[in-house]
């Protein structure tokens, strides 16, 4: 029983880690790709080995199996809850609102207003970057100003200049101007590294953060 427990959890902690990494590699950051890369595949021989050890029981393929599925469960549940990235929100609306529209642009969202032509005469659409991790934020506020909104979301998977982008830039000149950067040549192969998984961190709060 303590065999098929511990398959179970193998499982439930390689799929994670193959979500983790592929999230990294999609962000191009190299050093967290190979890190979590390195740990999914430990994990993944760890587990085999145990299903292929032995007696190679029909139950612990089926445990193992199972286990996998509820992986990817977990896997899906972690990436929800990191949100790491970004959506373009369409908001179609009625009429000119607005208190909507300041409310959105003091709450940090870059709004772009649009009048289009729809069925019924025209319309406002409103062109909204947030972070991932702000999306529900941004539908109740829509909703609670206006209640019929027409919303659609995508996933932008390259974007360039804008409110955002100036919004970040400024940021990082503020996190260089409170660091003191050190030269990467005067630093040996551990401290690089160090200074490769802090550059890399960054990178990845600026996305989820």
């Amino acid at each position: 029983m303590s065999k098929l427990l511990l398959i179970i959890i193998i499982q439930l902690l390689y799929v994670p880690m193959l979500t983790l990494r592929t999230i990294c590699m999609v962000k191009n950051l190299k050093l967290f790709t190979a890190i979590f890369g390195f740990a999914e595949s430990l994990i993944y021989i760890f587990g085999l080995a145990i299903v292929l050890s032995g007696e190679q029981k029909a139950i612990e393929m089926i445990v193992y199996s199972f286990g996998f599925a509820m992986g990817l469960v977990v896997g899906i549940y972690v990436e929800q809850k990191l949100a790491i990235g970004f959506l373009s929100i369409q908001v179609n609306i009625n009429h000119m609102n607005t208190d909507l529209i300041d409310i959105l642009r003091n709450q940090g969202f870059g709004v772009t207003v649009y009048s289009v032509e729809g069925k019924l005469g025209e319309r406002k659409k409103l062109d909204i970057l947030t972070k991932r991790k702000r999306e529900s934020e941004l539908i109740k506020l829509v909703y609670q100003y206006e209640p019929e909104a027409f919303i659609i979301a995508y996933e932008p998977k390259m974007f360039r200049g804008g409110y955002l982008t100036e919004m970040m830039k400024k940021r990082m000149l503020i996190r260089k101007k409170n660091n003191n950067d050190v030269s990467h040549e005067s630093l040996n192969a551990v401290e690089k590294t160090v200074e490769t998984i802090k550059r890399e961190a960054k990178a990845l709060k600026r996305y989820w953060g």
